[in-house]
């Protein structure tokens, strides 16, 4: 059976290849020789066409391809109230390739100001998506995300002496962006986290020693916080998480299945749904799903990789969604790709073409598998 609420059977994670117009016209405005708002008239352009070319494909949502950021991640943190961008000496280390010198850090008391600039992008979205009569889908970091890769060293020790304040900060600054968006008319948001799968990666752990961090207990304090900023969320707003090992270009960050995790983050957080990457031996095999409680927890399975532009087979999508039935009830299950197009505005090494034969794809095998 198809479901008329989100996630839908056939979903997405959010981001979407940046359309020519949009890359010339950043390059443009880098150089000066256009302005913002003529930068914002070729977003609002790309960004309408977008939203029905999701919906002719079948979809029953639209994101706005995260479009207007140049991360999936620093744009959002980077206005938080006591927040900033920052460019340390080295970026972040993908499997062979480095990332443009861009952090966040915290340098003041944080909170949720009422003009994020991602209210606005909201709205617009949505009015878009009224059009096209699909959902309207949000996309923001998950507010693990602040604290992992940073670590104690990113937030300010005069600002925040007590790390424990710091938590409580932040979990109070994300229920406040929760309401925000409900109030801007925000149905389906979703809590985008590299960290799951940072802590599934004995390497990645490693380097938190390394840098001075404690990861013990991470899991613990992260559901904590999670839990704490989407507990006042109306009955028809629905919340969900992707788990992600890194998207930069094609490459990745982590390795590890989801076990060391599987039962915090499926049973010890309060999401209405998990889109977790299942498109490499990297994520390892379908057992933790068995700790998903039974009820309306939906787990959307990414097993069409939106790395590279090689069309899966729609018998194998279906055969993998049979294995993962059975740890999980199939009417708990949906799918997608397995991450975003485009984390960053540089995108992954595909086409135009290749991305939406690959969201078509889902449509289809979630209309064979679930019912039209």
């Amino acid at each position: 059976m198809q479901r008329t609420k989100p996630p839908f059977r056939a979903d997405e994670v959010g981001s979407l290849l940046r359309p020519p117009r949009i890359k010339e016209a950043r390059a443009k405005l880098e150089k000066g020789e256009i302005t913002p708002e003529d930068l914002r008239k070729a977003e609002d352009l790309e960004i309408e066409k977008v939203v029905h070319k999701q919906a002719s494909i079948g979809l029953k949502l639209a994101t706005d391809g995260e479009f207007r950021r140049s991360w999936w991640h620093f744009d959002f943190l980077a206005k938080l109230t006591g927040c900033e961008l920052f460019h340390p000496e080295t970026g972040i280390q993908f499997a062979g390739v480095e990332t443009r010198h861009d952090a966040v850090r915290v340098i003041g008391k944080l909170d949720f100001p009422d003009n994020h600039p991602m209210l606005d992008h909201f709205r617009f979205l949505k009015k878009h998506a009224d059009t096209a009569h699909v959902t309207p889908k949000m996309t923001i970091p998950s507010p693990a995300v602040l604290h992992f890769r940073g670590g104690r060293k990113s937030i300010s020790k005069e600002v925040y002496p007590d790390l424990e304040e710091f938590f409580l900060d932040l979990g109070k600054t994300y229920r406040k962006a929760v309401k925000a968006f409900y109030d801007a008319g925000c149905r389906y948001l979703q809590f985008d986290d590299t960290v799951w799968a940072y802590l599934c990666s004995q390497e990645e752990l490693q380097k938190a020693r390394e840098r001075g961090d404690n990861p013990d207990g991470l899991q613990e304090i992260y559901a904590r916080i999670i839990n704490y900023a989407i507990a006042e969320r109306p009955a028809d707003m629905v919340i969900t998480t992707h788990v992600c090992r890194g998207n930069f270009r094609s490459t990745w960050i982590s390795s590890g299945g989801y076990e060391p995790v599987a039962e915090t983050m499926l049973a010890g957080t309060n999401y209405d749904g998990y889109f977790l990457e299942y498109d490499s031996d990297r994520a390892g095999g379908f057992e933790p799903l068995r700790y998903l409680p039974k009820g309306n927890k939906v787990v959307v399975v990414g097993v069409i990789t939106s790395k590279f532009g090689e069309l899966e087979k729609k018998d194998d999508v279906k055969r993998r969604l049979e294995e993962a039935a059975k740890f999980a009830p199939l009417e708990q299950l949906a799918v997608s790709p397995q991450c975003g197009f485009a984390s960053t505005e540089e995108g992954n090494i595909l086409s135009e073409e290749e991305q939406w034969a690959k969201l078509s794809l889902a449509v289809e095998v979630a209309n064979e598998v679930w019912g039209k």
